[in-house]
């Protein structure tokens, strides 16, 4: 990995951590069905007005339902959970419960498959469950009023993640720009709907539509340009280690501009998270170091 996509690494996962943090700005005031219809509307935009000038058509007769099927499981779905649960969780709780997605899209892909899990990847399942209880309990996260279905949602917009994941692995083959591109729209026609009966109890300020700007625009349609830059210049592999990262800069925003507290037992569990993380998608360092030196990667 050389320099230049290191640091598109770094920036993603800085992106993509700080996406936690806009939405627990916006969701307490916007809802989540407002704040994920604009995050999925906005970014689809963009990203449309970035496929004119590169001259990417969408075909959408021949591939709207591999889009529908993105649309729903990797952007309407999760993003609306992650905004009911922001209303109640912490930025960092949300980015370390986030981290659980390769776990249960490994989990997923076991079962669809009917293939078991093999000792490294039962381990690494087994460390995620730890992880997230310690997450859960040490962290003091079930305190508070409503927590426990807010943390239900947060899990299970990581397993609607996981969902979109062993899906993508299976599917017909579109190009990752149009696959982002593509989802964003459906996503976006899949909330619609549910837009005229939510309702924002307070008119949100500069600070909130700010929020709302940044993660539409940065967090989804920047973010997926430099995920599948990355995929293709350093591989999808190496690509995956910006999971590894995202718990790091969701707590570190969530602590230097909200304010939020960090416990022992949620940076312990964030650490085993990661760990279980790692077990479960075959990752190792040594490995893709070696790759990289042979040329293999």
């Amino acid at each position: 990995m050389n320099l230049a996509s290191f640091i598109r690494l770094l920036t993603l996962a800085a992106i993509w951590g700080a996406s936690f943090l806009f939405t627990r700005i916006g969701a307490p005031v916007l809802g989540s069905v407002i704040l994920a219809e604009f995050r999925v509307g906005l970014a689809a935009l963009f990203l449309a007005i970035v496929a004119g000038f590169l001259h990417k058509p969408l075909n959408v007769k021949q591939h709207w339902r591999h889009y529908l099927m993105l649309g729903i499981f990797n952007g309407a779905l999760p993003y609306l959970l992650f905004g009911f649960a922001a209303q109640t969780l912490s930025a960092s709780a949300m980015s370390i419960l986030n981290a659980t997605s390769p776990i249960w899209g490994t989990l997923i892909g076991s079962v669809w498959t009917r293939h078991p899990p093999n000792g490294r990847t039962a381990l690494g399942l087994g460390l995620g469950i730890i992880g997230v209880g310690l997450v859960v309990g040490v962290g003091h996260l079930t305190a508070q009023r409503g927590a426990g279905v807010a943390i239900a949602a947060a899990l299970l917009a990581a397993f609607s993640f996981g969902i979109a994941t062993t899906y993508a692995k299976t599917a017909k083959s579109v190009d990752g720009f149009s696959n982002a591109h593509g989802s964003m729209w459906a996503a976006s026609l899949v909330i619609a709907p549910a837009v005229p009966f939510a309702s924002v109890t307070t008119p949100p300020g500069t600070v909130v539509m700010l929020a709302v700007v940044a993660v539409s625009i940065v967090c989804t349609g920047i973010a997926f340009l430099l995920y599948f830059r990355l995929i293709r210049d350093i591989g999808a592999t190496s690509a995956l280690t910006v999971t590894f990262l995202i718990p790091v800069f969701g707590i570190l925003w969530g602590s230097l501009f909200l304010g939020e507290v960090v416990t022992p037992g949620m940076m312990a569990g964030s650490f085993i998270v990661i760990v279980g993380t790692a077990l479960v998608t075959g990752y190792n360092p040594a490995t893709l170091l070696f790759r990289r030196a042979t040329g293999n990667a």
